[in-house]
């Protein structure tokens, strides 16, 4: 946490005045809010896993409790978590917490941008499932499953409509080579004029 949004917020204000945050946007129950309040309870949930862990509060899965699988949980889960960051740098300038609908970034399509549109939230993915090997509770395992939710409404809900107004035909065209968060995955067909009016 500290490293994913606590250093990148301190280097985002550094070079430009702004943390990039932007907060949980959009009325209560719209499906924005939604998606800002599921991110951060996810966070909080996974972050709660291996305290609660550690105080005996909440006893892992048995069945799944393996210092194998413990082990590729934390190779997993450090590997996610430098990916997370890669990826925030590539988005220099651009990058931030939430969606201002008044504000106007740069569309990124280069590096880690160039594979998959949402490099960030695809790193965050394996970072939850290697906590959730790391340390195999009920938090842990809600932590993950409440992160790729929250992800998902979040990005078709919010970032893409934002995108392509802002963007219009540079991310249209953008959403039709690059998977959303796998390589090839979830490309967007483009919309023709004759489609539409069909």
């Amino acid at each position: 946490m500290a490293l994913a949004f606590g250093l990148r917020s301190a280097i985002q204000l550094r070079r430009t005045g702004s943390t990039g945050f932007k907060g949980i946007g959009g009325s209560p129950g719209s499906a924005e809010w939604l998606a800002g309040v599921g991110f951060a309870l996810a966070i909080a949930v996974g972050v709660a896993a291996p305290v609660l862990d550690l105080a005996g509060l909440l006893e892992p899965i048995e069945a799944i409790d393996s210092d194998p699988l413990n082990t590729a949980g934390a190779a997993l889960a450090l590997t996610g978590v430098f990916l997370t960051l890669y990826a925030q740098i590539a988005m220099g300038d651009s990058w931030r917490i939430g969606v201002d609908p008044g504000e106007t970034t740069a569309l990124v399509t280069s590096g880690p941008f160039a594979w998959v549109r949402n490099p960030i939230f695809s790193a965050m993915i394996p970072t939850a499932f290697g906590l959730a090997m790391m340390v195999p509770n009920i938090a842990s395992i809600a932590g993950a499953v409440g992160l790729i939710t929250a992800l998902e409404l979040q990005v078709r809900v919010v970032e893409e409509p934002y995108l392509r107004q802002v963007h219009g035909d540079a991310y249209e065209s953008y959403t039709g080579r690059v998977g959303r968060f796998f390589p090839g995955l979830g490309r967007i067909e483009r919309r023709t004029t004759d489609a539409i009016g069909q």
